[in-house]
C-alpha cells in the first residue's frame, strides 16, 4: 500500500518494492485529487494507481530553474497497470479543464487498449481519436516523425500536432513505451534517431506541457535518459549543467551510481517504480543437448567461414582496397558472422521447444514461444530469387552468408569496371594509347566501393587479372555455401509452426505479412498472413483474441507483439490455463527481455506463468545470455534502484564481462586472445587485431569454432573468470552492488536518523548525526558483528531465538543519506582523489533513507564540503517551496504542507 497516500482500494495483485527503493520516503502529499469518489471507492483505480497519479499531478504543479513544468516518470513494471494509471492522470487533468491531451504508444493496435482504460475508470466521455477535436490524440512514435506526401496544410505530423496543441498549451503529454525514444544520445558515429530528437523537441516547444514518461524500460542505460529533459537531474541550476556532465558522472560510478539516482528520483517526487511481485512464478534454465547431426552441420559451417574470411582478406589485398573500405568490408563481415551463427544456435533449440509445448498442451497448460527475428526479408528475397516459388523452407542462415558474399566481397562487377577503364569485354583486351587518350578524365578514377585504381594501361593488366582472380574465389565461396544449404536449418519461425500444426494450431502474432507453409502432398508455398474477414492490420490481435479464448493453445510472439499486449491467465478470459513462457531466442537488449517476459505475468491472472529458457550446450551461446544478463542489471539499477531487480529472471549467471574490470582479467585472459584474433598480413604474417583485448569481441568471436574447442575454450575462459572474481573478492575489489546491513552474520540495532538535528548529535551510541541539511545529512552507523556466524551468515543460537555473545565486535559505516545527487559535484571532488575507492551502495529498512558508503578517509573533507553547501540546499528548499505556493487550488487542500 502507498507510504503516503491514505485513499484508494488495494490493488489485486501483489505488488513490490525493490528494497533500496522501499527505504526511500516520497515527499508528503498535498496535491487533492479531483477525480470523483464513486471512481475511487468502485476501485475502478487501486491506490497504487492512485499515488502514481497523484504524485505525477503534484510534480506538474512544479517548474524547473529554466522555467520548464516538472515531469514525471512512471517505471512501473509490466501488470501494474500504467494504462489505467495514464488514464487517470488525463481525466485529472479533463476534470480541471485541461481538455486536450496527447498519448504516444508504438503501436496502432494499442489504441484499442487506450480506449479501455478511459472507459473502466469511468471518462466514458473522453474521446480517443485522430486530429481536430478535443480529447485524447493516440498516436505512434512512427506517426511523429512521418511527412506529407500530398503538400496540403501541415508539411509534417509533428506541426499538425503543434498547431492542434497551441501556444501555452499546458495539457497532457504521455510518452507510453518511452524507451522508444532512447537513442538521443548514441555511442560513437551514429547519429540520433529522428523519434529521439522529435521526442526531445516536442517537449521545447511546449514547455508548460504536462510531460509524463511511462516504461517498465524507460532507460536500460543511463545515456538512454537523454530525451527526459524535463526530470531537473541536468541542467540549469543542478549539479549537472549538461546530459554528458550526467552521463560522465553516473557511468564512472557504475551501477551503483545508477541505484542512487533511482533512489534519489523517488525521493524528491519525481519517479515511482513498483512491480508485480514474482511469488508463484518458476524460472528455469533448460539446458539443450547437441545430436552429433547438429553438430556436423556446425563445424562444417565454421569451416567455411573460416574459409571465406581467408578469401575476403587475399581478394581485399589483390584489390589493393584502401583502408576505409577494408573497415567497411569486416564489419559486415563480423555483424554476419555474430547473425549467422545465432540463427543456428536458435535451430539447436527447436526439437526440445516443439517438444516441451507439445507436453505442456497435454498437461493442460497453454504455451507462449518469444522469439525477436522472423526471417521475413530473407523469405523474401528467395521468394524473388525463385520468381515467385519455393522449393524448401527458406534458411535465414544461408541468406545471411549469401547476402554478404555478394553484397560485399571485394570484386567489382568486371563488366562496370572494364566499362570504366575502356576495355573491351568480349576481347579482354588492353586499351591502346588512343583509347587512353580519349577518355582522359577518367585516369586515376576510382569505382565507388571496391577503391580500385587505375593509372596506367599497365595497371589496366593487373586490374584485369585482380578481378579476374577476385570474381573466382567468389564463385567459389556461393558454390561452397549451396553444398552447405542442403545442412543448414530452415527458418525457425516457419519450422516452428509447421510442427506444432499449422496456422490453424499456432497464434502467431509478429511483424511479418506473410509466411510459409507446407501442404497436405509435400509442397512448399508461400501465403499472405491475412484472412478474408480480417485484414493484416489487426490480425495479431485477432490472434491474440483466438489464443485468450482457448482456440489455440500455443501462441508465438516476436519483438512486435512484446509490448502492451496481454497474455496472462486473465480471470476475465475463457482461457485460464497456466501459461508457460518458453524463451527460444534472447532479445539483444534488457528493455525487450523486460518487455516479453512481461506479457504473460500481469494483473488480475489466475495463476502465475512459468518460465523456461532454452540455453543450449553450445559455448557460445552463453554469449547472448551475457549480453541480456549485463543489461538487466544495469536496468534493475537504474529503473527499480537495485541490480537485483531482475535477476530473478536466473540470467545474472551468464553475466560475464560486468563484475570485474577488464584490465584484472587482462593478465589471465590475454593468452587466449591469440587462438581467435590472428590474421595475415599480405606477407603472409600473422598479425593480431587491435581489440584483440576485448572480452566481449572475444565471446563473439569463439562461435566461429568448431564445436569441441569452443566449449573447451569457454570452459577455461569462465574457470578462470571464476578464479579472479573470487581473488577480487578476497582484495576488496570487487563491486558487491547493493550491500544489506543487518543481513548475514550483521547483526544491526534499530537506528533512528532522524532529521534536522545538530552536528554532533549522537542517538544510543549508534548514529551520529556529522552534517545535517534539509535534504542531505551524513552519519556513523555503528554495527554489532557477531563472529560466531558461519560463512554463510548464520548463527547456531541467534538461529533458535538465543542472544548470542560470543565474540561481538563492532564496525563502523559511514553513510550519506538523503538527496546525494543534488550535491554530486562535492562528493566527486572528495572522493576522486582517494585512490582505490570503491563507493557502494547500502540499503537497510531500519534507517530511514538509503545512501553512498563513504571511506573512513574521506568523512573530514566531506564534512567540510557538505557545511559549506547547506546554505544552497536551505535557499533550494525555499524556491521549491515559493513555487509550490503559486498553485492554491492543490496547496488550500493541504494545510500541513
Amino acid at each position: 500500500m502507498p507510504m503516503k497516500l491514505k485513499i484508494g482500494l488495494r490493488h489485486p495483485d501483489p505488488v513490490v518494492e525493490t528494497s533500496s527503493l522501499s527505504s526511500v520516503s516520497p515527499p508528503e502529499v498535498w496535491y487533492r485529487l479531483s477525480i470523483p469518489e464513486e471512481v475511487i471507492d468502485r476501485g475502478c483505480l487501486s491506490a497504487l494507481q492512485l499515488e502514481a497519479i497523484t504524485y505525477a499531478a503534484q510534480q506538474h504543479e512544479t517548474f524547473l530553474p529554466n522555467g520548464d513544468r516538472a515531469a514525471y516518470l512512471i517505471g512501473d513494471g509490466a501488470g501494474v497497470g500504467k494504462g489505467r494509471t495514464i488514464a487517470g492522470i488525463i481525466y485529472e487533468n479533463y476534470l480541471l479543464g485541461r481538455k486536450r491531451s496527447l498519448w504516444f504508444s508504438v503501436s496502432n493496435d494499442l489504441k484499442y487498449d487506450a480506449e479501455r482504460d478511459l472507459r473502466d475508470i469511468g471518462a466514458k466521455n473522453i474521446q480517443v481519436h485522430s486530429l481536430n477535436k478535443k480529447g485524447v490524440i493516440f498516436a505512434t512514435y512512427s506517426s511523429l516523425i512521418g511527412e506529407s506526401q500530398s503538400g496540403g496544410k501541415y508539411k509534417t505530423r509533428f506541426e499538425q500536432l503543434l498547431h492542434w496543441c497551441g501556444e501555452d498549451f499546458d495539457g497532457v503529454i504521455v510518452y507510453d513505451e518511452c524507451h522508444k525514444a532512447k537513442n538521443v544520445c548514441p555511442i560513437g558515429s551514429s547519429k540520433p534517431t529522428k523519434t529521439g530528437l522529435a521526442v526531445l523537441e516536442l517537449q521545447n516547444k511546449l514547455p508548460k506541457a504536462r510531460v509524463v514518461y511511462a516504461s517498465a524500460t524507460g532507460a536500460s542505460e543511463p545515456r538512454n535518459m537523454a530525451y527526459m529533459n524535463r526530470l531537473g537531474i541536468w541542467g540549469h541550476k543542478t549539479p549537472f549543467r549538461e546530459f554528458s556532465n550526467f552521463i560522465q558522472a553516473v557511468e564512472r560510478r557504475g551501477v551503483g551510481a545508477m541505484e542512487i539516482v533511482a533512489m534519489d528520483m523517488k525521493l524528491r517526487g519525481m519517479y515511482i517504480a513498483r512491480q508485480l511481485s514474482f511469488t508463484g512464478v518458476t524460472f528455469k534454465i533448460d539446458e539443450v543437448p547437441l545430436t552429433q547431426q547438429y553438430i556436423n552441420m556446425y563445424n562444417k559451417s565454421v569451416r567455411l567461414w573460416v574459409s571465406a574470411r581467408e578469401r575476403f582478406q587475399q581478394a581485399a589485398n589483390l584489390m589493393d582496397a584502401e583502408q576505409r573500405m577494408k573497415k567497411s568490408m569486416w564489419g559486415q563481415f563480423w555483424s554476419a558472422h555474430q547473425r549467422f551463427f545465432k540463427y543456428l544456435c536458435i535451430a539447436s533449440k527447436v526439437r526440445r521447444v516443439v517438444q516441451l509445448a507439445r507436453e505442456e498442451v497435454q498437461n493442460g497448460k497453454c504455451v507462449v514461444i518469444g522469439l525477436q527475428s522472423t526471417g521475413e526479408a530473407r523469405t523474401l528475397e528467395a521468394l524473388e530469387e525463385g520468381g515467385g516459388e519455393l522449393n524448401d523452407f527458406v534458411s535465414t542462415a544461408k541468406g545471411v552468408l549469401q547476402s554478404l558474399i555478394e553484397k560485399h566481397f571485394p570484386a567489382p562487377d568486371r563488366q562496370k569496371l572494364y566499362s570504366l577503364l575502356g576495355i573491351d569485354l568480349p576481347a579482354k583486351k588492353t586499351p591502346s594509347p588512343s583509347d587512353t587518350t580519349a577518355k582522359p578524365e577518367q585516369k586515376g578514377k576510382k569505382r565507388k566501393g571496391s577503391e580500385i585504381k587505375a593509372e596506367s594501361p599497365d595497371s589496366c593488366l593487373t586490374s584485369q587479372d585482380a578481378v579476374e582472380h577476385a570474381q573466382k574465389m567468389k564463385k567459389e565461396l556461393l558454390e561452397k555455401l549451396e553444398e552447405l544449404a542442403e545442412d543448414l536449418p530452415p527458418n525457425t519461425l516457419d519450422e516452428l509452426i509447421d510442427e506444432l500444426g499449422g496456422p490453424e494450431n499456432v497464434a502467431e502474432m509478429t511483424g511479418r505479412k506473410g509466411r510459409v507453409v507446407s501442404n497436405d502432398d509435400g509442397s512448399i508455398t508461400y501465403e499472405s498472413r491475412s484472412e478474408l474477414d480480417v485484414p493484416v492490420e489487426i490480425l495479431n490481435l485477432t490472434e491474440k483474441q483466438r489464443f485468450m479464448d482457448g482456440q489455440k493453445n500455443i501462441a508465438i510472439i516476436s519483438e512486435a507483439a512484446s509490448s502492451g499486449i496481454s497474455l496472462q491467465a486473465d480471470r476475465r478470459v475463457k482461457n485460464q490455463r497456466r501459461r508457460v513462457h518458453m524463451t527460444l531466442e534472447l532479445p539483444w537488449s534488457a528493455d525487450r527481455a523486460i518487455q516479453q517476459f512481461g506479457r504473460t505475468h500481469r494483473s488480475n491472472q489466475v495463476t502465475a506463468p512459468e518460465y523456461v529458457f532454452l540455453i543450449s550446450e553450445l559455448a557460445g551461446e552463453q554469449r547472448f545470455a551475457s549480453i541480456v544478463a549485463k543489461r538487466l542489471e544495469s536496468l534493475g539499477a537504474l529503473t527499480h534502484g537495485d541490480r537485483r531487480a531482475t535477476e530473478t529472471r536466473d540470467l545474472s549467471r551468464f553475466n560475464f564481462d560486468n563484475k570485474v574490470r577488464p584490465s584484472t582479467v587482462w593478465d589471465f585472459f590475454k593468452g587466449m586472445t591469440h587462438i581467435v584474433f590472428k590474421t595475415r598480413d599480405r606477407s603472409g604474417a600473422l598479425s593480431l587485431d587491435k581489440d584483440y583485448n576485448n572480452i566481449g569481441k572475444f565471446l563473439n568471436r569463439i562461435l566461429g569454432m568448431e564445436v569441441q574447442q569452443q566449449n573447451a575454450l569457454f570452459q577455461y575462459f569462465s574457470d578462470t573468470l571464476a578464479a579472479v572474481i573470487q581473488e577480487a573478492k578476497k582484495n576488496g575489489r570487487y563491486d558487491m552492488g547493493i550491500l544489506d546491513l543487518g543481513s548475514g552474520d550483521e547483526k544491526v540495532k534499530k537506528v533512528d536518523c532522524r532529521r534536522f538535528l545538530t552536528p554532533g548529535y549522537t542517538t544510543s551510541g549508534h548514529v551520529e548525526l556529522y552534517t545535517v541539511s534539509a535534504r542531505i545529512y551524513l552519519c556513523a552507523l555503528k554495527v554489532l558483528v557477531c563472529c560466531s556466524a558461519n560463512r554463510r551468515g548464520n548463527c547456531k543460537k541467534a538461529s533458535m531465538g538465543l542472544q548470542c555473545e560470543i565474540g561481538l565486535r563492532c564496525r563502523t559505516y559511514y553513510v550519506l543519506c538523503g538527496s546525494v545527487l543534488s550535491v554530486w559535484n562535492e562528493l566527486e571532488e572528495v572522493l576522486t582523489p582517494v585512490s582505490g575507492t570503491n563507493v557502494k551502495v547500502h540499503s537497510q529498512p531500519c534507517v530511514s533513507s538509503s545512501g553512498l558508503i563513504i571511506p573512513a578517509n574521506c568523512v573530514s573533507p566531506l564534512m567540510n564540503k557538505l557545511s559549506t553547501s547547506d546554505q544552497c540546499q536551505q535557499l533550494a528548499v525555499q524556491e521549491q517551496q515559493k513555487r509550490q505556493q503559486l498553485h492554491p487550488q492543490s496547496l488550500s487542500h493541504a494545510p500541513n504542507t
